[in-house]
């Protein structure tokens, strides 16, 4: 709507004086039309209007000395704010000999030089500031969009990492404290003291579970507040109180690793525990970490030797878990039976 009003105006103003209050001949009152009403397309074809109203008002001067010539100077502003550089810099000079011409032949004053090429100038660099106002807004709605693409993707990943912490402590701990609830009511007959115990690692766990739930369920109320994540220090605790019958060992010198990576492990090795008890049929787990130019975190057992079946995400999530933190996960039979998971972490 704008571009038809500019369109408008510039051809009443450069048209009008030649109609009142005496009419010119038509041939000059059709050249008055040929150097303003081109400006309609303006914006479709920049250089082609701007050479039309050009030569147009070019010729017209050498009759009728129009205020300013409207149609050439908004055909300027045009090809500053809308052509590709190239074609903005070829524009200058040939603008310049135009206007130079247009002004040499009539014979115009100085002051006249100094109207008119102050007046063209501005045309220009109004056009190239909108130019760089347009290209400059364009950059930062970009920029807006990729961050909230980023933000959406970090969005997705913090998702589906609390889904598989949530995935690891029910499973786990839930898992756990079946096995041991179900047993409770044998040592209760068989065995009265070791109840006390069973019941207490009940206990144990279930409050272990509360607080990891807890931290959990803080992070996704508060995004911006991230639940305390597991360490190494804690798979002591992990391997006790799994129900299983754990031997531990450690190969190489442990040094300090991101915290992201040694949630993982941890979070590798309580799931390839639950999958052991679920699944193995066995209670003897061997759980060896090896440190060397990648951490190694290694759970193995002698039991079926079969993947965990039931269409759960376990496996699934180790592997996210250890590709998150730029890892690998292996899992399958053992060359000397049972079933072995191994995550390996590059240690930079």
């Amino acid at each position: 709507m704008l571009d038809r009003i500019l369109a408008v105006a510039v051809t009443l103003a450069t048209v009008g004086p030649l109609l009142v209050p005496d009419p010119k001949p038509w041939w000059i009152i059709a050249l008055g039309l040929l150097a303003s009403a081109p400006v309609w397309w303006r914006t479709r074809a920049p250089m082609t209007v701007g050479i039309v109203v050009g030569v147009a008002m070019s010729v017209l001067v050498t009759w009728e000395k129009p205020f300013l010539p409207f149609g050439p100077l908004l055909a300027v502003y045009t090809i500053a704010e809308l052509s590709p550089t190239w074609k903005r810099l070829a524009a200058i000079p040939v603008v310049v000999a135009a206007v130079g011409a247009s002004l040499a032949l009539p014979r115009e004053s100085g002051e006249t030089y100094r109207v008119v090429g102050t007046a063209f100038v501005a045309a220009y660099a109004l056009g190239t500031s909108v130019r760089a106002s347009r290209s400059r807004a364009a950059e930062l709605a970009e920029r807006a969009r990729r961050r909230e693409q980023e933000h959406r993707a970090a969005a997705a990943e913090e998702r589906t990492r609390i889904a598989r912490d949530m995935h690891d402590i029910v499973t786990h701990s839930v898992g756990l404290m079946v096995v041991q609830a179900e047993a409770g009511p044998v040592v209760v007959r068989s065995d009265p003291d070791k109840a006390d115990a069973v019941f207490g690692t009940i206990a144990d766990t279930g409050r272990s579970a509360l607080a990891e739930l807890r931290g959990l369920l803080t992070a996704l109320r508060s995004p911006g507040q991230s639940d305390r994540q597991p360490q190494l220090a804690n798979l002591p605790e992990l391997l006790e109180r799994s129900g299983l019958d754990v031997v531990s060992a450690t190969g190489g010198t442990p040094r300090p690793v991101p915290e992201s990576v040694e949630a993982a492990v941890y979070r590798i090795v309580q799931e390839a525990l639950t999958n052991v008890r679920k699944h193995a049929g066995t209670r003897a787990v061997r759980v060896t970490l090896t440190w060397g130019d990648t951490l190694a975190a290694e759970i193995a057992d002698d039991g079926r030797g079969t993947a965990p079946t039931g269409g759960g995400h376990g496996l699934t999530g180790m592997r996210e878990r250890a590709a998150a933190c730029g890892g690998t996960l292996s899992a399958g039979p053992g060359q000397g039976g049972g079933f072995v998971v191994r995550a390996d972490f590059p240690l930079e």
